[in-house]
Order: C-alpha cells, then structure tokens, then sequence
C-alpha cells in the first residue's frame, strides 16, 4: 500500500497517517486537541508528540478547552513535573492561554470550526504533490491564519505550526498523489 513516506514503518505513525491526518475534522474538541500537540511540537518532532499524545489526553482533562482554560497555578505546576508531556512552562502557559482565547473565538463565531473553515469557504484544499519533498512547511493561508490568530491572542501557533494544523484537520489535503489517502473523498472525523 503506497503511502506519504513522512509515516515511515513506525506503527503508531502509519496508524496516524491512515486514520487521521488530513481527514476533515468539524469538532471542536478535536481542533482544540491538535492546537495543544502541534503547539507542544514546536522545535521537535511530530512523532516525539504523537507518543505523548494519550499522556496529553490525561494530564489536558481529555481536551477540554473548558477547563484547561481554567487552569491555576497549581495545576501548571502539576503539568510541569509531568513526564509524561513535554514540559516546557512557555507550551504549558500557550495552551492555557489558547483556551481561553478558543473560547473567545467560538463566541464570536458560533463555533471554533466555523471560524477556521471560514477561510476556505468550507471546503479542503487539495494539493497535488508528487512526493513529500514538494510539499511546502507554509502557504500564503497559513500565514493569514497564524496572523489572525496571534492577533485574537494566541501563542505558539506560527505560520509553520499553523500549516500544520491545516494538515492534520483536513483544511489542507497534502497527501501525496502515490498515496491511497489522496483521493481527496476523506470521511469527516467528528469526535
């Protein structure tokens, strides 16, 4: 089975590329949990994130935008001694902050996933890359995104680690053609 080669043979990768990245995500748990990882990824590797995920789901009360907001000094401190996640207090601080400011944008836009669709007029951009090498670490939309973003407040979310999210909610389609996700007909992951 042809794939994008990012994945490798390592199992918990391929089973992110095939089941999850760049299959349109609506829910906005799901926005809010990759905003939290790819934000942590910052200057590492996304597999380092992927084998701390499911420590992020339990230290990050499974992505609850309406706690982490909520959360005191005491629980930062918590999440530092954490060896589970990666413990850096700035990413900590970031993704305390981003919840608040998540929060903030689905008052305004009825919905997380409405605000970020918004700049695609609802449907995916579907690259056509012939290997993995063509596809770019940033675009033109990631760049209006991340800047609209950082000026509703939020941190860690440049226009690299915004692509990214592109990527993995299915906003960005960059599944090379070889690939057997490319077909560009992906189901819509709604958890």
């Amino acid at each position: 089975m042809n794939r994008c080669d990012w994945c490798g043979n390592d199992p918990l990768y391929v089973k992110y590329h095939d089941e999850e990245w760049g299959m349109p995500v609506h829910a906005d748990r799901k926005h809010f949990e990759f905003l939290v990882l790819e934000s942590a990824q910052a200057g590492l590797s996304w597999i380092t994130v992927l084998r701390k995920r499911e420590n992020y789901r339990k230290a990050y009360d499974d992505f609850d935008f309406n706690k982490v907001a909520k959360y005191d000094d005491e629980k930062v401190l918590e999440l530092i001694q954490n060896e589970g996640i990666i413990r850096n207090k700035l990413k900590i601080a970031a993704s305390i902050n981003n919840a608040v400011m998540f929060i903030k944008i689905q008052e305004e836009f009825g919905s997380f996933d409405a605000y970020i669709w918004a700049f695609v007029n609802n449907s995916p951009i579907i690259n056509h890359w012939n290997c993995i090498a063509n596809v770019p670490a940033t675009s033109e939309l990631s760049n209006v995104v991340s800047k609209d973003l950082k000026k509703r407040g939020f941190k860690f979310l440049g226009s690299t680690i915004t692509y990214a999210h592109l990527q993995a909610t299915g906003i960005i389609n960059d599944h090379i053609k070889s690939c057997f996700r490319f077909s560009g007909d992906l189901p819509v992951k709604n958890e």
